[in-house]
């Protein structure tokens, strides 16, 4: 009985809260305004930083001609031999230099996807479910290669956060990733150790097109 009176007390007071709604605090904070102003350097150049203080690898290519010497060189360099990749484009670009992809994720050395939006301010690479091969592409790899344009640049989350909506209108992604750098976690002592959730190596290749 008693259990049935507090449990009916409760009830009463969220329908008490629901009738009385109360006003949003700090109402007057919400604008359209930035709280991070843009600076004056190229966005690209602020990207860079930012995305190399939280330990991923950039490199910047005028073109695609470039961005596949590169790639070339990095397998080279890493005697990477089981390359997985699956989005049309990427394959499409790849396959015409016989780049062919790995047929396992699970046994792979490194997995290459597309994003969504770059994120300058914070270094983040924006990934969605909406990419072929959804999320997992770029998580189970221990080496994750993200390919981006310099027209996915945006300066901060919030950018990202009003494109995403118009870009996929009705069709909005389940999942929107923010992914900042390689995995990493100091749950375990307090001892910092990248790769526990997710790669461990991050590279990004911003192409100028």
């Amino acid at each position: 009985m008693a259990t049935s009176l507090a449990k009916e007390n409760i009830l009463r007071k969220i329908r008490q809260a629901l009738n009385q709604p109360v006003p949003l605090p700090f109402e007057e904070v919400e604008s359209s305004h930035h709280f991070f102003k843009s600076t004056n350097d190229d966005i690209a150049v602020v990207f860079a930083e930012a995305f190399t203080k939280v330990q991923g690898k950039f490199s910047h290519c005028e073109n695609e001609q470039e961005l596949i010497r590169q790639l070339f060189l990095l397998f080279q360099q890493r005697s990477w031999k089981k390359i997985f990749f699956k989005e049309s484009s990427i394959s499409k670009l790849l396959e015409n230099h016989s780049i062919f992809s790995a047929d396992d994720l699970a046994t792979c050395e490194v997995s290459i996807t597309s994003c969504e939006y770059l994120i300058a301010r914070t270094g983040s690479i924006v990934i969605s479910s909406a990419q072929e091969r959804g999320r997992t592409t770029s998580v189970y790899a221990p080496i994750h290669i993200c390919i981006a344009y310099k027209h996915q640049l945006v300066y901060d989350l919030k950018d990202a956060l009003v494109n995403i909506p118009i870009k996929f209108k009705e069709q909005m992604p389940s999942l929107i990733t923010f992914a900042t750098g390689p995995s990493r976690t100091a749950d375990i002592e307090k001892t910092l150790v990248t790769g526990v959730h997710g790669p461990k190596e991050v590279f990004c290749f911003l192409v100028e097109q």
